[in-house]
């Protein structure tokens, strides 16, 4: 009886050409596996495509809700940002991808699990570190690691895959590697290789062009609910059709469009052009109410852990330890981050247009320049004479 294993199946491809590699290579019965995150039209016809390629059977795995509240969620109540720019949306989606594949490998009484990442990125880890925290004892196939793999370009892969009759959408012209989800779409490869040159229009598949958005702006007003965005222009929504909602709007305006340099956890820089439009909409609205929410040393503070938070979603740590506990800090800060934030957004700008919340701690009259009774500024000059008071002893000595 043939070893089942588990593929992590997008029917890009590199897994749509790993179906008869494996078959060929290690006699296994190959069971597919895509999750459905919300990247849509990418899923039509893709279960005749894996059967017809000699996948013993495809599960389709609904999972976008799923994604969305138990891990873009968490990561926007971090405010967690890798670089300074990247909002994660690959990053996230793999560790959900693989639980749910090591759940059918227990299920089918498979073997192994394997994935179509190749041994220069990020995603090898993501997969490989989730399947050895939730199954230690499945094995792990990754045919772009392994000495019988002798394809070594993406122009390899598609030779391999014409000289099969494995239809893919890849070609010599439109070389980019992509992956969508309702988050965000990435685009690497191809001239986008080289970070002197500034990517084709054609690049952008989700959202406009600064230069073919409107010239007049649009606004959107979003509710959070303790850091959980419920609602958008009053009306309250699932998870889905808000975020699809925010996708829609960002897109006719530009939105979200990151072209970045970034460091890979195996050490390479490469450059990655990200479309992620309600998504940043999202990060710029529950920023703001955290404005008015947070007092300064929290704020502070969770500046400092959303720089760790990225860095773990990122390096494929989702199922840490330390992830978790960070999470227990983080949704002490979300008490209090609810409100109503008003955005406008304009030809890929995002900018503040008012916010209010429940609990803010701005007060009005202390904020302006009248005096009030809560805030003398007599007390002011002995409190920065004892905080300058370092200062001015360093001074003393050693500038007489």
């Amino acid at each position: 009886m043939k070893e089942k294993i588990v593929l992590l199946y997008s029917g890009g491809l590199d897994t749509s050409i790993m179906i008869p590699w494996l078959k060929e290579n290690y006699d296994y019965e190959v069971i597919a596996m895509c999750a459905d995150l919300g990247q849509e039209e990418e899923l039509s016809g893709l279960e005749e495509k894996a059967l017809k390629t000699g996948a013993s059977k495809l599960y389709i795995e609904r999972l976008t809700e799923e994604f969305i509240t138990d891990y873009i969620y968490p990561t926007l109540k971090a405010g967690a940002v890798y670089e300074g720019s990247y909002l994660l949306g690959t990053s996230f989606a793999r560790p959900l991808i693989a639980k749910r594949a090591v759940e059918i490998a227990l299920k089918e009484g498979a073997a192994a699990v394997a994935h179509g990442a190749t041994g220069k990125g990020n995603d090898q880890v993501r997969f490989e570190l989730t399947v050895m925290a939730l199954a230690p004892n499945l094995k792990i196939v990754a045919p772009w690691k392994d000495p019988k793999w002798n394809l070594h370009s993406r122009e390899d892969c598609i030779a391999y895959a014409q000289a099969r009759n494995i239809p893919i959408s890849q070609s010599k012209k439109r070389i980019y590697s992509e992956d969508r989800n309702i988050w965000h779409i990435s685009h690497e490869g191809g001239v986008l290789e080289n970070p002197a040159t500034e990517p084709p229009d054609d690049v952008y598949t989700l959202t406009s062009t600064i230069e073919k958005a409107p010239d007049a702006p649009g606004y959107v007003e979003i509710t959070f609910e303790k850091g959980v965005p419920v609602a958008v222009d009053g009306k309250k929504m699932s998870a889905t059709e808000l975020l699809t909602t925010l996708n829609k709007l960002g897109a006719v305006h530009g939105i979200g469009h990151v072209d970045m340099v970034e460091n890979r956890l195996v050490g390479i820089k490469s450059r990655g052009v990200y479309e992620t439009p309600g998504g940043s909409i999202l990060y710029a609205g529950h920023r703001e109410i955290e404005r008015l929410v947070l007092d300064r040393d929290t704020s502070h503070y969770k500046e400092m852990l959303a720089i760790k938070y990225a860095e773990l979603v990122y390096n494929g740590q989702w199922f840490s330890a330390l992830r978790e506990a960070l999470d227990g800090f983080i949704e002490v800060t979300q008490r209090n981050v609810s409100g109503v934030v008003k955005l406008k957004l304009y030809k890929g700008n995002i900018v503040p247009a008012g916010t209010k919340a429940e609990k803010s701690l701005y007060l009005e009259d202390l904020a302006s320049f009248t005096d009030t009774e809560l805030y003398d500024q007599k007390d002011a000059t002995g409190f920065i004479k004892l905080f300058g008071l370092p200062m001015k002893v360093s001074g003393m000595v050693n500038r007489t």
